[in-house]
């Protein structure tokens, strides 16, 4: 066993990272998800202690909102709603590109450079908001007002409220890992990180207030809406409803009503909410900004992409993108996955057991945090061939599969993301979308890739590009 393979580092807490697939067979096959972290008082301050997916540590409460959100994400209905979504937004993308920098005028004066990862943020936020509330997010409008002189029709006030939810919303996620990293006397009382956990809270108490609202709203507008009428196919809608009159697959027994029987209230489904938003929308940016440089950089895998895209749409460079269209982009699902595998956003998974554990050969005690490191387990000369190429054609090899526990992109074990499908449609769908219309190039070639990142993901990307539509 190298020092290299699994090796430890001191913090707040005292961490095991391990590099090797082997060593993840009993890590990620326990009869028990793990906690991501351990029990922290952290988690209580900022109210998420035993809701949600993410951090929760509470199995009962965990598997009950794991089994909804497969479910309800799995469902052909959310499928659709997604596709459809996707081609809404898109157009709306195009009308605000089309007006900065598509213009004749202003590509000849060289004025078509674009942040790539910025618009992708604004328009994932708004996309995933709307697939998981039902309402309205304007991020990109709001951005594009910040660009051009020509402002958008909506309502200032809406646009407003908006911009404020996001910017709460990023904040939340750029600095919520000092609740767990930061130990509680220096957060309290050292007035540097105090004012940081301070600012954190209040922008939790913001987004609590704004998501109760919008929960709020939705029941009494499903109370209102008469049974044998259609309901919108939003997650929120989803929550509300489940095992009640409405929900289609609801049994009613006569009982005493089970765990998995039971409806969600609205505490638990605003955690969910909050989880869907950040895992949703600023990894599918940023894994998008690291699909178009990978692309840019490799030109035969271009033409082969391009290849595809031109077979499925035949020139047709303005009809909606079906399901049926991202099933055949067999060759875009690969980009994305070798995107993945060469470049992960998440570069740690964490996990706690509650028990002593052996793992990697060792036995160790009850709470002790382990760290998987993706980027050496997807990079290793053993279990992949040429594994610092880039190489998309490895994933079309229809007798090709990789090696067990070799490559994470939506984790592992019972933790295994479960939005993993509408994340990989909603990329390839992009992809399509943006290649079959747009020639997008590196504003510089020579320039490599700027992140930010966190503990544990990539927090932001940094990619400017010069945008003209093809031929």
């Amino acid at each position: 066993m190298l020092m290299t393979d699994i090796y430890e580092i001191y913090g707040n807490i005292r961490s095991i990272v391990l590099c090797r697939r082997e060593y993840l067979d009993d890590f990620l096959s326990k009869n028990t998800p793990g906690k991501r972290f351990r029990n922290c008082q952290g988690t209580e301050e900022l109210g998420l202690q035993g809701k949600g997916l993410s951090l929760n540590n509470d199995y009962k409460s965990w598997t009950f909102n794991h089994h909804f959100f497969n479910q309800a994400i799995l469902s052909p209905k959310f499928t659709n709603e997604a596709i459809d979504q996707t081609n809404k937004l898109f157009n709306e993308l195009e009308i605000y590109w089309s007006k900065l920098f598509l213009k004749e005028e202003i590509i000849k004066e060289n004025k078509n450079k674009l942040d790539f990862s910025e618009w992708f943020c604004h328009y994932t936020n708004d996309i995933i908001f709307k697939l998981l509330t039902g309402k309205r997010s304007y991020s990109m409008a709001a951005y594009f007002d910040t660009l051009s002189d020509e402002k958008t029709e909506y309502e200032p006030e809406r646009v407003k409220a908006s911009v404020k939810l996001t910017q709460a919303l990023r904040k939340l996620l750029m600095e919520y890992t000092l609740f767990f990293v930061i130990p509680p006397f220096i957060r309290h009382y050292v007035p540097c990180f105090k004012n940081k956990a301070d600012e954190v809270l209040k922008s939790m108490e913001f987004i609590n207030q704004r998501l109760d609202a919008i929960i709020k709203s939705r029941r009494e507008e499903i109370k209102k809406t008469p049974l044998d009428e259609p309901l919108p196919h939003d997650m929120l809608t989803s929550m509300i409803i489940k095992n009640t009159l409405r929900d289609d697959n609801y049994i009613h027994t006569g009982v005493t009503m089970s765990e998995a029987m039971r409806s969600m209230s609205d505490t638990e489904i605003r955690v969910n909410i909050l989880d869907g938003i950040h895992t949703g929308t600023y990894k599918t940016a940023n894994m998008l900004s690291l699909i178009v440089y990978y692309i840019a950089h490799n030109p035969d895998v271009k033409r082969k992409m391009l290849k595809e895209i031109d077979s499925i749409f035949q020139g047709d460079k303005m009809r909606p993108i079906t399901k049926d269209d991202f099933y055949n982009l067999g060759y875009c699902e690969a980009i994305v996955k070798e995107v993945a595998r060469i470049h992960p956003v998440v570069h740690l998974l964490s996990r706690c057991f509650d028990k002593p554990s052996k793992i990697a050969k060792y036995h160790w005690p009850a709470d002790t945090v382990f760290l998987v490191n993706l980027k050496a387990i997807h990079n290793n000369d053993d279990d992949w061939e040429e594994p610092n190429k880039f190489n998309p054609d490895r994933w079309m090899d229809e007798n090709f599969e990789p090696k067990k526990n070799s490559f994470l992109m939506f984790g592992g074990g019972l933790r295994l993301c479960p939005g993993r499908k509408l994340a990989t449609i909603g990329l390839v769908c992009l992809m399509a979308l943006l290649f079959r219309k747009y020639e997008i190039d590196l504003a510089d070639m020579n320039t490599p890739i700027k992140t930010t990142s966190g503990r544990v993901m990539i927090l932001s990307v940094d990619l400017l590009v010069e945008i003209r539509l093809r031929n």
